[in-house]
This record gives C-alpha cells, structure tokens and sequence, in this order.
C-alpha cells in the first residue's frame, strides 16, 4: 500500500492559491468579475474644452496618438466612441482651440490621430484624452510620454455604464 504525501511546495501552492480564491483581498472583487473600469486621472481635464470638432489630423501632424477602448466588465470593444485629444505641441498649446480635435473608435475600439509633436509642458511631455458623450462615466487622462522625443504614444480607456 502506498501513502500520498503533501509535499512542502504543493502545500505552499495550494494555500495561496485557496488564500486568494477565498476574499482575503488579495484579489480584487471587480477584476475576478471582468475588467475595471478606467479612473480619471489627476490633472487630466486641465484646458479641456467641450464640444472640440472631430477631425482627420490636428495642425500638420507627425506624432501619432493612439488607443484602445473597451467596455467594463465584459472587456468588448466599443465601436463610435468620440475620444477628445489636445496636448502643448511644437505648433500651440494646450489651451488653444486648434490644439483640440476628436477622432472616433472603429469597429476593434482601436482609435488614433495624428498631430504635432508633444512638448514638455510643466516639465513633462504629456497628452490629454477625454471621453465624455454621456453614455458612459466621462474619463480624462493624461499619460505621460518616456522622453520628448517619441513620436507616438497610446492610451486606453475601459469605460463603465453612466
């Protein structure tokens, strides 16, 4: 007859494995239950200005800003999404109206706009996007880029139900 044994190493496993199933907090609720939604970012409605056209490029281009956006919970892409993008570039400021444009998600939530090259401002190269057409909770982000001398960047939004 033969005797099983636990080892060490499984029963280290099986305890953290049955720690982190069981709500001890060390895995969040929302995520066990699909994806969480996107938090608006500190600073990320600074010069945003409602209603900014949406366009194929803003000024000359050369930068690309791109991104995702997805519904909470069940992760789907959402399609028609308006994402408001305005930034300081080498052709105004942030809070110059032609330094404002929008672009629309495709059918993948995938969406992009070309745009001036962003400069340092307060120090930091640095987008804002926005999403705030009412059918979801209103996001604002502003991520900010490694070095001043990317030419692209991308952010994603996770939008939850208003």
């Amino acid at each position: 007859m033969t005797k099983d044994r636990i080892g060490r190493r499984t029963l280290m496993k099986t305890g953290a494995a049955t720690l982190m199933a069981t709500g001890t907090g060390l895995m969040s609720p929302v995520w066990a239950q699909g994806l969480a939604p996107t938090e608006s970012m500190r600073g990320g409605s600074n010069n945003y200005l409602p209603g900014a056209p949406i366009v194929e490029r803003i000024g000359g281009g050369g930068f690309l800003m791109s991104g995702t956006v997805h519904r909470a919970g069940d992760g789907a892409p959402l399609e028609g999404i308006r994402i408001q993008i305005w930034a300081h570039t080498t052709e105004g400021f942030e809070r110059d109206p032609h330094s404002h444009g929008a672009t629309l998600t495709n059918a993948d939530g995938e969406f992009q706009l070309e745009m001036p090259q962003i400069v340092p401002a307060f120090g930091q190269p640095h987008a804002h996007l926005a999403y705030d057409s009412g059918t979801f909770e209103t996001v604002f982000l502003r991520p900010v880029m490694a070095s001043p001398r990317d030419t692209s960047l991308s952010a994603h939004f996770v939008l939850k139900p208003a």
